[in-house]
């Protein structure tokens, strides 16, 4: 089994509805019940703070901080991490100049919050993800990317420069005379990066497959079939360089149109991510809203276990409101595959009875009104 990260030690201040709060806990799940609004979601948010990006809502920094405060927030955990025991601390300032997140680790300020996943990694479930399969494909692609970043920590840091350097291309395009010089020079860090970007996101779904080959339909979540397309279909058995220079190609002789359209219309930026219902072979878009839940909670079981097989430590799992469409039995099988992964889980729900199934394997707490009791 895969080693156990956890945490033991959580603290917020100003963050969203929390004035200030110690929880001390347990390599135990974590059970949080309550009414709609007691604060539950940002407790679980504030933990997805633990690693890079906007967390869970995907949120501004400034949204974050509690009403009333400086405009700055503050997360802070004791763990026991990928790397052994740890303080994490990380948060904003507040203010004009105190927007951009820090990260402290034992008390030392770390060069990018990307170094958290040196100590864990996290993965999360949430009601506002019911609609990946019906909505647009630029949340399949944040989805996908997130699922990459847990296994491949570059992942992140070269979209963000993929990103830059396409707006800097099409800010460059949109004038008169553009620098052809300047301009090839970014069009051969897009073809670099984007190639580097697509690359990752085939392979973790080679991976992710043939562990959902390999486990069959014996669970009682389906099991879904992933595939990627919209860039380069077709062509990821060549190598590398040559893929760069084809979409180096694409973007030079893309560029009359790319300026008329205000926007780089070929590119990873235009992936999409398809899955399907693998026993009854049907898009997951058109299945029913509890076969697309199933599909959701499995897909992320799935990527979970393979996340703990690469790296040998379990991912903390979030789990939003996990129990509310699920029947007694399938709640039971789902605490059964979230306890077997060996990693620890914090799971939300208003009614503390939809969790008796995982009896003594977790610590259930009360949320209300920015307040945390037994």
């Amino acid at each position: 089994m895969p080693h156990k990260v956890f945490l033991t030690r959580l603290k917020l201040a100003d963050f969203r509805n929390y004035a200030g709060l110690a929880l001390d806990l347990d390599e135990r799940h974590v059970v949080l019940t309550g009414e709609n609004g007691a604060g539950k979601t940002n407790l679980m948010e504030a933990v997805s703070f633990l690693s890079p990006g906007r967390g869970l809502r995907r949120a501004a920094y400034g949204d974050v901080a509690r009403v009333g405060s400086d405009g700055g927030f503050s997360v802070f955990t004791e763990l026991e991490g990928m790397d052994g025991s740890v303080e994490l601390g990380t948060g904003t300032l507040g203010g004009e100049e105190g927007q951009s997140r820090r990260l402290r680790i034992n008390g030392t300020t770390a060069k990018s919050v990307d170094e958290l996943l040196d100590h864990l990694r996290i993965l999360w479930l949430t009601p506002a993800m019911d609609g990946l399969f019906t909505g647009g494909s630029g949340d399949r692609r944040r989805f996908l990317d997130r699922l990459v970043l847990s296994l491949d920590p570059e992942h992140g840091r070269r979209a963000t420069d993929y990103e830059r350097a396409m707006r800097s291309r099409n800010k460059l395009l949109s004038e008169p005379r553009p620098d052809p010089a300047w301009l090839t020079g970014l069009e051969r860090q897009m073809a670099e990066l984007g190639v580097s970007m697509a690359h990752a996101r085939h392979e973790m779904l080679g991976l992710l497959a043939t562990l959902i080959e390999q486990n069959g339909e014996g669970s009682a979540f389906p099991a879904a079939s992933l595939a990627l397309s919209g860039f380069l279909d077709g062509e990821w058995h060549r190598p590398a360089v040559d893929l760069e220079e084809q979409y180096l190609g694409m973007l030079q002789t893309g560029r009359y149109r790319d300026a008329a359209a205000g926007r780089t219309l070929e590119g990873p930026h235009r992936s999409d991510l398809f899955i399907r219902h693998r026993a009854k072979d049907m898009e997951a878009a058109r299945c029913s809203t509890g076969e697309q839940k199933a599909l959701l909670v499995g897909l992320v079981l799935a990527h979970a276990r393979l996340v703990a097989n690469l790296t040998g430590h379990a991912p903390v799992l979030l789990l939003d409101e996990i129990a509310a469409h699920l029947d007694e039995g399938r709640r039971a099988a789902l605490f059964d595959l979230v306890d077997g992964l060996g990693g620890q889980a914090f799971m939300t729900g208003t009614d503390r009875a939809m969790f008796s199934a995982l009896g003594d394997r977790a610590r259930y707490l009360t949320v209300a009104n920015g307040a945390v009791s037994e």
